[in-house]
């Protein structure tokens, strides 16, 4: 599935929709460059699933976690990791939650140290616009992008 994003008002609305059919848990990856767009669609698909406090970006921290009623969500930024074996410290047990909501900046520089993906979210940004593209890889994946 492919969507044109017009800019950032664009961005916020569609993680907003797509927060309004995830079920229980979903883990879902990041893709794009600096400046796409991936921080600022977490912080509005955090806060439409509930997230009552300020979304931080995970940039620093490397983590940030969030209790929304009953379930929990976890954001991750990997830009600043070199080796995925710097995540063991981190304690990503809790990232397997039955119905934790995770998202993931920079998968890339995590793999093997991460959940499996249900949601694959590339965002790509150009002089002339800017675009999202989904990639189910679960069948819960598959559910959330017919829902959309």
């Amino acid at each position: 599935m492919e969507r044109i994003l017009t800019g950032e008002a664009e961005t916020i609305d569609f993680g907003r929709r797509l927060a309004a059919v995830v079920p229980g848990g979903l883990v879902i990856y990041l893709h794009g460059d600096l400046g796409a767009g991936k921080t600022t669609f977490a912080r509005a698909f955090l806060q439409a699933l509930g997230v009552g406090e300020r979304v931080k970006s995970p940039t620093y921290s490397l983590v940030e976690g969030y209790e929304i009623g009953t379930r929990r969500a976890f954001h991750l930024d990997l830009y600043r990791i070199a080796d995925p074996g710097e995540l063991e410290w981190l304690g990503l047990d809790s990232l397997a939650e039955p119905g934790a909501v995770v998202l993931v900046e920079w998968p890339e520089r995590g793999q093997g140290a991460l959940p499996p993906v249900d949601l694959d979210i590339y965002f790509r940004h150009d002089a002339l616009s800017r675009g999202v593209r989904l990639d189910a890889r679960s069948p819960l994946g598959h559910r959330v992008l017919a829902a959309l």
